[in-house]
């Protein structure tokens, strides 16, 4: 089965929906740390916000790099978020397991697919303008592993 450009955009865009629910339900659930949780929510729908405007317009020309090439990836990633929702609705995690849990989401395919992407240099105007408007969402790992230190979260 081939795999289209926009079936990786709808996958995408879920994964960046569901992070950020992921990250409202600790941000509810952490008041200590619920800055810091709501920031990475809103940037998580911003990115979905972003995708969701190129698929929209079929006259950008869509960075190549932009997103993981692996559908299935992509699915599985958005299925455990799904289930990891439910599942902390029902029993919260405890702090140090929501920052382990969001860390390793953010180095899975998707979401370390799109820092590389953001990392990379640009070959494209379209390319040059998402990284523009993703400026200063720096990256996520990188940015749980220094607040969990600075908090004495040890992972």
């Amino acid at each position: 089965m081939t795999v289209s450009l926009y079936q990786l955009l709808e996958a995408s865009i879920q994964l960046e929906l569901n992070l950020a629910k992921l990250y409202t339900l600790f941000n509810d659930l952490f008041e200590e740390d619920e800055e810091f949780w709501w920031q990475l929510a809103m940037e998580e729908r911003g990115h979905a916000a972003l995708l969701q405007q190129e698929k929209k317009d079929p006259s950008v020309v869509f960075p190549e790099n932009l997103l993981t090439k692996d559908l299935e990836a992509l699915n599985e990633a958005n299925r455990l978020i799904i289930n990891l929702v439910t599942q902390f609705q029902e029993q919260p995690p405890t702090r140090r397991d929501a920052f382990d849990m969001a860390l390793e989401l953010e180095l899975s395919a998707g979401e370390s697919h799109y820092q590389e992407f953001l990392d990379s240099p640009s070959e494209s105007a379209t390319a040059n303008i998402f990284k523009q408007l993703n400026q200063e969402d720096r990256d996520h790992a990188e940015r749980i592993r220094s607040y969990m230190k600075e908090a004495g979260i040890k992972s």
